[in-house]
């Protein structure tokens, strides 16, 4: 007779077996979320265009950008699949067309829907900076603005533009400028601005991962619901807004900008 030990000495090795070559079958689709960035119904173009908001202020754009991270992929049957952590980080410029393509490495499957962070977590924002890499990487330029070196903190997106409403600065011209972060604070509370959006892709187009295929999913981002979401943005009154109370409205309203236009499988 056999020694039982044995017997399940390899059956333990089988399983472990089973189970990694399901893991790693075939090679890894890719996918594409494309940001498409409009103003209304009109595409945006950064200080070339003129735009209006419901409050009747007539403005243009000369900078937009937000923060992409923990994006997961969901299932029809409720599983989900999370991009790796480390890999987890976008930063979407408007000056930059190459940021508003993320390319990601994800499993074969039907997924039917997808959540994404508007913002950056409050464990990266605490994190080691040695640990902060790639679209984190506060060092040359400090992102281009997006961290608040005063408060410690990533700005998760920032909107500024120019707007004949706006009061006058201390160089001369009437600009906005809404920079949105915070967390939640370090050793206490405080704002806390971290925004996720479940984006539903079943109606235009679910994606179709497959071994060695690649998927882009079209989403198009909405400046315009910045100022007319569900609080009503008046560049008059509220020509500049950071670390206040206000922000966190703006961060709501910011929720709706997304949308999904197509899935090209």
């Amino acid at each position: 007779m056999k020694n039982p030990i044995i017997i399940c000495f390899f059956a333990i090795i089988m399983i472990n077996y089973a189970s990694n070559a399901q893991k790693n079958d075939g090679n890894p689709a890719k996918l594409t979320l494309e940001f498409n960035h409009v103003v209304g119904n009109k595409l945006l173009k950064l200080q070339d265009e003129s735009y209006s908001n419901e409050a009747g202020e007539k403005f243009n754009v000369t900078t937009f950008n937000y923060f992409i991270s923990n994006i997961k992929l969901h299932q029809k049957d409720g599983k989900e699949y999370v991009i790796p952590q480390d890999s987890n980080y976008f930063l979407v410029k408007e000056n930059d067309p190459a940021s508003k393509k993320i390319n990601l490495n994800i499993p074969k499957g039907k997924y039917t829907a997808v959540t994404l962070t508007v913002g950056v977590d409050s464990l990266r924002n605490t994190m080691d900076i040695s640990r902060r890499t790639g679209a984190l990487d506060i060092s040359g330029g400090m992102l281009e603005g997006m961290y608040w070196t005063w408060n410690s903190g990533y700005i998760f997106m920032k909107l500024e533009g120019d707007c004949q409403q706006a009061e006058l600065d201390r160089t001369g011209q009437r600009k906005f400028r809404y920079h949105i972060g915070g967390f939640g604070g370090y050793n206490k509370p405080s704002i806390n601005n971290i925004r996720t959006v479940t984006i539903d892709l079943s109606k235009k187009g679910e994606i179709k991962a497959k071994d060695n295929t690649a998927t882009t999913v079209v989403l198009e981002t909405d400046v315009l619901r910045v100022f007319n979401g569900k609080t009503k943005v008046s560049i008059e009154k509220n020509p500049a807004v950071m670390f206040g109370d206000f922000s966190k409205l703006i961060s709501e309203n910011y929720t709706e900008m997304f949308s999904h236009i197509s899935t090209k499988n």
